[in-house]
């Protein structure tokens, strides 16, 4: 009798689940509480598999032998709860495609700069001829992918809920850019469980692996001395060199591994401007130089990378006025970087889905470069009571249109409009040529 394998969520990365399940002969049911997409039932389809969606039938669940869980799918959830009772391990897509392929996998977490890290290194593999693919949080399905293709090298952007659901997988490399408050509607408003989902990245790693971390993030450094892991550590930093795998000196960036030094390239020629950019192409040069990747190779993919969409992406000018789209900075974090990149003189687009946010440490830098703030939420209160008294101008909006054209008569030429959410649950394309 076949083994009976449920997959929860009918999205990119539970169909490519279902396919490579199917693919290595379990018995296989998909089910979704809402509706699947035509692209993804034509894949259940052409591939033979069973499906229900609109509803989650209890019973063809709880005899599954195991469960792989979309990300989405808190594990809170009563027949998540249920399931582990009976002792069903629930993972992740990750975890179980993870079991099929003998690829060499390059893991990338982190609060901030996952996506740009994870398509900078992808970038240098495949300018270096390597054949791999970019999967995970971003690209292909990881499942679908291990399922169809034969890679030899996977770049993955992990998130921490993706992480949650990971026990037995390996990294090759691990990299771990930050750790700052986010999602901690999730965990229970405990900051340290979230850390602790971060550092799964580098669950059962060795001596023969790779740990890349940047060195002045307190978090990482207080948990690194705490678990003292086997993998070799290779951290980054732009403030000191002793110790470092990269630094920076002099606006040059240099690789320092194997007790040799050497400049990679000025700071000034990266195609990424602004401090995180910096830290994030160090990281993805360290990773380059671990796979015995040329220099130059590495310094001209760090100097013609042509970034990712919706990451500090200057959308249209209208007036001498700038709208650029930030809006895969979800966190507040994430917003301080992008306007740390501004000049003064922005009006910020702000507000979503508080996942339990504090907006304390963004008022220095906004009392500095913001003139205006235009909130965008169906409650924007938190936010107009952390920034009332430190922006003069505080507008509340109900939709992406209004918030745009808010935005834009509140501007005046030479400003700059910067959607940068700081929240989670966005349309992205919204802003593209709103006036």
């Amino acid at each position: 009798m076949k083994e009976k394998v449920v997959i929860l969520g009918g999205g990119e990365s539970g169909t490519g689940s279902a396919v490579l399940a199917k693919k290595q002969g379990y018995d296989v049911l998909l089910s979704d509480s809402g509706k699947i997409s035509d692209r993804n039932l034509a894949r259940l389809k052409e591939y033979g598999i069973p499906y229900e969606e609109g509803t989650h039938t209890l019973a063809g669940i709880l005899d599954a032998s195991l469960v792989i869980k979309s990300p989405g799918i808190p594990d809170t959830t009563p027949f998540i709860m249920e399931l582990r009772e009976r002792s069903v391990p629930v993972i992740s897509e990750i975890e179980f495609a993870g079991k099929f392929t003998n690829a060499y996998l390059i893991c990338v977490t982190g609060s901030n700069g996952k996506t740009t890290t994870t398509n900078l290194i992808y970038h240098i593999l495949k300018n270096a001829g390597l054949n791999v693919a970019m999967a995970g949080n971003v690209g292909e399905s990881f499942a679908f992918s291990v399922a169809i293709h034969d890679y030899d090298y996977y770049v993955l952007e992990l998130s921490s809920f993706q992480l949650d659901g990971m026990f037995s997988f390996r990294a090759d490399i691990s990299i771990l850019l930050n750790i700052t408050p986010d999602h901690l509607d999730r965990y229970d408003y405990d900051f340290s469980r979230y850390a602790d989902s971060k550092f799964r990245v580098i669950n059962n790693q060795t001596a023969e692996d790779f740990l890349i971390c940047w060195a002045d993030d307190p978090v990482i450094e207080s948990e690194l001395e705490k678990r003292n892991p086997p993998v070799n550590i290779l951290r980054f930093s732009d403030s000191r060199e002793e110790g470092m795998a990269a630094f920076v000196k002099d606006d040059k960036l240099i690789l320092s591994t194997d007790n040799k030094s050497e400049i990679i390239m000025t700071i000034h020629d990266l195609a990424l401007k602004g401090r995180h950019n910096t830290y994030n192409s160090m990281a993805s040069a360290i990773a380059g130089k671990v796979l015995e990747i040329r220099k130059e190779t590495i310094r001209q993919s760090l100097s013609k990378f042509q970034g990712v969409e919706h990451r500090l992406e200057t959308v249209i000018s209208v007036h001498g006025i700038r709208f650029i789209n930030d809006s895969k900075a979800t966190n507040v974090n994430s917003s301080w970087y992008a306007l740390e990149c501004m000049t003064p003189g922005v009006v910020w687009i702000a507000g979503g889905t508080d996942k339990g946010n504090d907006y304390s440490e963004l008022h220095e830098i906004v009392r500095t470069k913001v003139k205006a703030i235009v909130c965008l939420g169906k409650d924007s209160s938190k936010i107009v009571n952390s920034f009332t008294g430190i922006v003069s101008t505080i507008v509340e909006t109900t939709s992406m249109s209004e918030a745009v054209k808010s935005a834009y008569y509140l501007a005046s030429k030479g400003d700059t409009v910067l959607l940068s959410p700081a929240c989670a649950s966005f349309n992205r394309g919204e802003i593209t040529e709103e006036r």
